[in-house]
């Protein structure tokens, strides 16, 4: 037994080398993995200054950006990285800047009300109000859109009422001859309305497809300059429901003024091109 304990003792190695401890992982913007060429598993040094000594990380994870319309613009990469780890790079201290809570829907205001009362320095706002605040500027282009697409609308319908005029103008003889006939002024006016609403649903059928094509390939463009999900044109429903019904609601009132304008001239003088004077003849006494 002793010459067994004598034999494990001399043989037996002290390891003096301090244990290793495997790199950490990181998570990177997948754009810098596309300019940068770096895949899944490669190790990178990070630090907080170009010659400084770093720490070797593993990449375990792209990050895709997310459709935030504040943040399309920007030209930096984002990296994910462990909060004790990125502590020590930025040399930042205990300080932070902005963090997330979450909480129950509840227990929002409650929790907003106590954070408030009791750090100091610090001034908590739900995510909701900041989204909307970010998207101020955003909110105004978009109605800043909408009334010019109002306005396109509108003068489109004034277009309309004209090209209704010159149609109903050229056909003065057709309609001179249904007078003629017995075709009431209402049915005259009722047909040329539905024409009216059949151009103008036709239309505005044309120009919901043309709006669905041009935002489908702006939105391909920029997304591709910008590599981002985000949306930067886009057909709702609201706006087809919108642009039809103003084009349709325009279309009928440039048909009804083009038919009135025509059925309040005498038949004759349709048929004939003629303005006649009517003399009414005074009775003697």
């Amino acid at each position: 037994m002793l010459v067994a304990l004598l034999a494990a003792a001399l043989l037996q190695q002290i390891d003096s080398s301090p244990p290793t401890r495997p790199p950490r992982t990181i998570a990177i913007d997948e754009r810098l993995a596309a300019d940068r060429s770096i895949r899944l598993g490669d190790r990178l040094v990070v630090s907080g200054t170009s010659r400084g000594v770093g720490d070797t990380v593993v990449v375990s994870a792209f990050m895709r950006r997310q459709p935030d319309p504040s943040e399309v613009a920007r030209a930096q990469y984002r990296v994910r990285m462990h909060l004790d780890q990125l502590q020590s790079l930025i040399n930042y201290g205990d300080r932070v800047d902005r963090f997330a809570v979450a909480t129950r829907d509840a227990l929002t205001d409650t929790a907003i009300a106590a954070i408030n009362a009791a750090a100091f320095g610090f001034r908590a706002h739900r995510s909701r109000d900041i989204v909307v605040e970010t998207s101020r500027t955003f909110l105004v282009v978009s109605r800043f859109h909408r009334a010019i697409g109002v306005i396109t609308i509108v003068a489109s319908a004034i277009f309309l009422l004209c090209i209704m005029l010159l149609k109903v103008d050229e056909r003065r003889r057709d309609v001179a001859a249904l007078r003629l006939m017995g075709v009431s002024a209402r049915s005259i006016v009722r047909s040329v309305m539905i024409e009216a609403a059949l151009v103008a649903f036709i239309g505005s059928g044309a120009g919901v497809a043309i709006g669905w094509t041009a935002a489908q390939l702006i939105n391909w463009h920029y997304r591709g300059v910008y590599r981002t999900p985000l949306a930067f044109a886009a057909v709702t429903p609201s706006i087809i429901a919108l642009a039809v019904s103003l084009s349709v609601v325009l279309g009928l009132a440039a048909g009804f003024l083009a038919a009135q304008r025509l059925v309040r001239v005498p038949a004759l003088e349709l048929l004939t091109g003629r303005h006649e004077e009517r003399v009414f003849a005074q009775p003697s006494s």
